[in-house]
């Protein structure tokens, strides 16, 4: 494991401790930004956000799946680490220069339907939201 690798995994270590965010499950490939193939399984097209706290919905064009786990941080430039990837959940640890961090959780019910969570700091202030994503259409 580089020296970038081994240190973006200490702080989502120390993240996930402070956070009480439960097990990490790490693999070298993971580790190395590989995979996320569940991602690009999901329908492409336009996706709705519902929130669960009722905030208002949200659309989304899903072209690879990854638009899923950076909805606080739709900037590029985020760099992203990858503690879970799974055939049926991922988990992506990012941080962005300036604007702060998140981890997303992105569970798939179907090819058109997921179960999201996130939290994190952007802008400043923290977010933490739980969500539905559907397909629901073309984008």
């Amino acid at each position: 494991m580089n020296r970038r690798a081994a240190i973006t995994a200490g702080l989502v270590g120390v993240l996930a401790v402070a956070g009480g965010l439960g097990p990490l499950v790490l693999s070298e490939a993971a580790a190395q930004g590989q995979g996320l193939a569940m991602l690009g399984r999901l329908t492409k097209g336009q996706w709705t956000v519902k929130h669960r706290d009722g905030s208002p919905d949200r659309k989304i064009c899903v072209r690879s799946g990854q638009e899923l786990i950076q909805l606080r941080h739709p900037e590029s430039g985020c760099s992203q680490f990858v503690i879970e990837d799974g055939e049926a959940k991922v988990t992506v640890q990012y941080t962005c220069p300036n604007n702060g961090f998140g981890r997303t959780s992105v569970r798939r019910e179907t090819a058109g339907l997921v179960q999201l969570e996130s939290q994190g700091i952007g802008d400043g202030l923290p977010f933490q939201f739980t969500a539905e994503a559907r397909h629901t259409g073309r984008c």
